[in-house]
């Protein structure tokens, strides 16, 4: 059992550190590591206050109302909102999509790694031994896995600002439809909301203070994250092994939010890393990457979007009001009109407008 008496620095560093190693490992994918556009990075903006604000209050008003990690915490909200259980499979999409993700952030940082390095290794078994290291770290407490994670990332800014080469100009270019979708990947699965991973770090520091408080920190820690990234072109200036390291601290972070909502969920040990594993290796087949990629975005975006209709349309009116405890019973209906409404659409849109580039 992991130790919950944190400090309230470790949901704000966790999702500096998440939000920035995830869009390390995206970028390419999304060809955001060498073109900066203004107007891309103004519509990601948008997004981070309209999308990613509320599912953050969303993941710690849920918090603060059960007191207890996702997955189990599910099984409670669908009973009290007289829901079907078919809700709680977004809990196990979840759980599954935390080693998945780690996985991408692995293979993604190492193929970055064998392009820029002479390592003389294959990209999956590079990914493998990284795969390994991480599940042995994950077994750390949760501060040292978010302070191990921390270093790899201030570093890899460092290095990037000292030794990284020149830059393409900030520009100007009109706004295409993609691009909506690029943003909300970025503003959304980016930032690991939908995961319950901030949820699950403020389980049992809930208390009856706004939900404020908890969201504001997290949320600004997950702009500095992009906005660091987007000045810095990380994934191109980085050496190898500062990389590396990052990428595996975070992965075994990760991993270890996910063993710990396995076990709380009473699954039998072997079945855990059962789960965790094939979830985490199968990203070891050769010449899977970039399949692979496009399912880590459509999956989390299909996340959050359960989240929001399920927090919105299934979940009773009054059941998170007191969770949030604003100061304005307005602050409240606009919260709840941007999760019922807004967040769905905007995913929905966004969706269309990935699978749109994949065609």
């Amino acid at each position: 059992m992991q130790d919950y008496s944190m400090s309230r620095w470790l949901s704000p560093l966790m999702a500096f550190c998440l939000s920035f190693m995830i869009i390390v490992g995206l970028a390419p994918s999304l060809g955001l590591q060498i073109d900066r556009q203004i107007d891309f990075w103004l519509l990601w903006l948008g997004t981070m206050l309209i999308l990613a604000l509320p599912m953050t209050y969303l993941e710690i008003a849920l918090a603060k109302r059960s007191k207890k990690t996702p997955l189990t915490a599910l099984a409670e909200l669908t009973r009290d909102a007289d829901a079907s259980q078919h809700w709680r499979i977004v809990g196990w999409l979840s759980v599954v999509f935390i080693p998945f993700l780690a996985g991408a952030i692995l293979s993604n940082v190492t193929l970055n790694s064998l392009q820029h390095a002479q390592l003389g290794l294959q990209a999956n078994l590079l990914l493998v031994i990284g795969a390994v290291v991480a599940v042995g770290l994950s077994f750390l407490s949760r501060s040292i896995l978010v302070l191990l994670t921390a270093l790899g990332v201030i570093a890899s800014l460092v290095v990037a600002n000292i030794f990284g080469t020149a830059l393409q100009p900030w520009h100007v270019t009109p706004i295409e439809f993609k691009e909506w979708g690029n943003a909300t990947i970025l503003a959304l699965v980016a930032s690991g909301l939908g995961l319950g991973l901030y949820w699950q770090t403020n389980t049992l520091h809930a208390k009856e203070s706004a939900a404020t408080q908890a969201v504001f920190p997290i949320w600004i820690a997950q702009l500095v994250a992009v906005i660091a990234f987007g000045f810095f072109a990380v994934s191109t200036q980085i050496p190898a092994f500062v990389l590396c390291f990052a990428a595996i601290s975070s992965a075994a972070l990760l991993l270890q939010l996910a063993k710990e909502q396995l076990s709380q969920r009473n699954i039998a040990p072997v079945l855990q890393y059962i789960i965790i594993l094939l979830a985490l290796l199968v990203w070891a087949i050769p010449n899977i990457t970039t399949i692979f990629n496009s399912i880590v975005m459509l999956w989390g975006l299909v996340i959050c979007l359960i989240y929001a209709v399920f927090v919105g349309w299934i979940m009773k009116i009054s059941h998170l009001r007191k969770s949030m405890n604003f100061s304005s019973e307005a602050f409240y209906n606009i919260w709840r009109i941007a999760v019922r409404i807004v967040t769905p659409l905007a995913i929905l849109i966004a969706i269309i407008s990935f699978i749109g580039q994949l065609i």
